[in-house]
């Protein structure tokens, strides 16, 4: 199979989704995109569009093209392990924070839960520039325990990447292992071939991200969120990359465990790290986001389908009512973040999607 081949031979019948597609090509909203379509037992379509950038002289973008995957790191990985880690003792979903973090104290503070990360209920901010003033974790502790909260821990959700940042902190220390090295662990026996901290090998077909002013390149290769690089490239909210391929993997495998015990989880810790966590007025469950009509995902999955996006131009939507998922890859971000053409673009390839299947 060739790298810009489809995976099926009549690829036609997606037609009303490779016009959405090519339409964001020609348009600009980003200069490479896979998307992989499939069910629980098998991958059903596969198809890459497009230049890894704009340059008429770059390489085509193939469905072997390895992306940054940005925060779709908070679900494949950071998700899954906390996951995993309930499941075998080593931390609870009402474990505190301050039980697990000696530096993090301070009285607005001391309630946050490990459900509140993941249901970005903790109170942190959405975001801060940490890497202007920090460097490696005992940095970025320092520069997070000096954060005061914005709101009362579980009253609200507020999407935080800060929240995921302290999440894999906390993962890490509960069983005394970084967080890429769990994730090569429980890749092994998944096989999805999502990485943090890619090898110097995957570079010439990696997406690139932005022209980056801070570090004053073009980011091939390496993670493109700054804070994560802070981090040296792994951390809980952002790092992983991968391709169409290796990400559609892991949603058959998500799908299969609703069915039956895997080597993600079972049925029961599938359904209940999916479905919303009750925060008032939120979409958010545990790591996932869930169905809205006017979200990422289109109006035409059922209200149990449940996925995430990255800031790179990544998504994933998984319906396990419908059997079906969505990996779309892009790097949107090329060579400027300020390029948000594909948030409209986004439903209108899910509802295309749907309106084949």
């Amino acid at each position: 199979m060739r790298a810009d081949e489809p995976l099926l031979a009549d690829a036609a019948r997606f037609a009303p989704v490779r016009e959405v597609i090519a339409g964001g090509l020609a348009s600009r909203a980003y200069p490479a995109a896979v998307i992989e379509v499939g069910r629980r037992r098998m991958p059903w379509w596969r198809e890459a569009f497009g230049r890894l950038t704009f340059d008429d002289g770059s390489p085509a973008c193939g469905v072997d093209t390895i992306f940054d995957l940005a925060s779709l790191t908070k679900v494949i990985a950071t998700t899954s392990i906390a996951m995993g880690q309930v499941r075998d003792g080593a931390i609870a979903l009402d474990t505190l924070l301050a039980d697990r973090l000696s530096w993090w104290r301070g009285a607005d503070r001391a309630r946050v839960t490990v459900r509140q990360l993941l249901d970005h209920s903790s109170g942190l901010p959405a975001h801060a520039r940490l890497w202007e003033r920090a460097r490696g974790r005992a940095e970025v502790e320092r520069a997070l325990a000096a954060l005061p909260l914005d709101r009362a821990p579980g009253v609200r959700s507020v999407y935080s990447d800060l929240g995921f940042i302290l999440l894999g902190f906390a993962l890490e220390d509960s069983v005394g292992a970084p967080l890429d090295r769990q994730l090569a662990d429980l890749d092994a026996r998944w096989g999805t071939g999502v990485r943090y901290l890619p090898p110097a090998e995957w570079r010439h077909r990696t997406a690139p991200t932005e022209v980056d002013g801070w570090r004053g390149r073009v980011l091939q290769g390496e993670v493109h969120d700054e804070n994560a690089a802070a981090l040296g490239g792994v951390a809980g909210h952002a790092g992983l990359f991968g391709t169409a391929a290796g990400v559609g993997t892991f949603a058959r495998l998500v799908l299969e465990t609703f069915q039956a015990p895997t080597a993600l989880g079972s049925p029961d810790e599938i359904a209940r790290f999916t479905t919303r966590s009750g925060v008032p007025a939120s979409s958010r469950a545990l790591g996932w986001d869930t169905m809205l009509p006017t979200s990422s995902c289109g109006a035409r999955l059922s209200p149990r389908a449940f996925g995430h996006t990255g800031f790179t131009g990544t998504s994933l939507w998984i319906d396990p009512v419908n059997d079906v998922y969505v990996a779309w890859l892009t790097n949107r971000v090329h060579p400027t973040r300020a390029n948000d053409a594909l948030v409209a673009l986004r439903p209108r390839v899910h509802d295309a999607v749907m309106s084949v299947i």
